[in-house]
């Protein structure tokens, strides 16, 4: 999702999404602190829904990808998408993996204590969203390279096809998983 967006507007659609999925990931985060993030694991409905939703979403961008084609090639400097785009993206795409849930209620039951104040849980949350933000602004960063990123658009319509296809593997093995 950030190589698409890097892809279609260049290093600040690419960091959009990266920064908005980053705030996914903290959402995700502090729901776990609060202990919404247990519940949600504990209620099959509510999470079979997300699960669905995610799956369904996922299926969506990976159809979009294939479908896209030799319209994936984009011309330096183009502009196939908006920071509106990217924000969405990168935030439905951490939203719609159910699997993060599961991930932070794994990770962080270990250190969240009912005693532990705002600051310390806050702290966990801020950690969490900003490794994910980190990683994933490298990524547009590095992308985005001059020299790299040409190169790159001239394969997009193959690398658009790639993703598709795993992103809706990914959506099967969600729904049948």
């Amino acid at each position: 999702m950030v190589l698409r967006h890097t892809l279609g507007g260049g290093r600040a659609p690419g960091m959009i999404a990266a920064l908005s999925h980053a705030l996914g990931v903290g959402f995700y985060a502090l729901l776990t602190v609060w202990g919404l993030g247990a519940v949600i694991v504990h209620q099959p409905l509510l999470f079979a829904l997300i699960t669905w939703c995610g799956a369904a979403y996922l299926a969506w961008l990976g159809i979009k990808a294939i479908r896209a084609g030799r319209q994936g090639v984009l011309a330096t400097g183009a502009m196939t998408t908006s920071a509106t785009l990217a924000a969405r993206d990168g935030m439905l795409v951490a939203l719609a993996n159910p699997k993060l849930i599961l991930f932070f209620v794994a990770l962080l039951s270990q250190f969240v204590s009912a005693d532990m104040d705002a600051l310390a849980k806050a702290l966990i949350v801020i950690t969490a969203a900003s490794i994910d933000a980190g990683w994933y602004v490298l990524v547009a960063i590095a992308l985005s390279h001059s020299r790299l990123l040409p190169w790159l658009q001239h394969r997009a319509h193959w690398i658009n096809r790639v993703t598709g296809v795993l992103l809706i593997a990914l959506a099967l093995r969600m729904m049948l998983g």
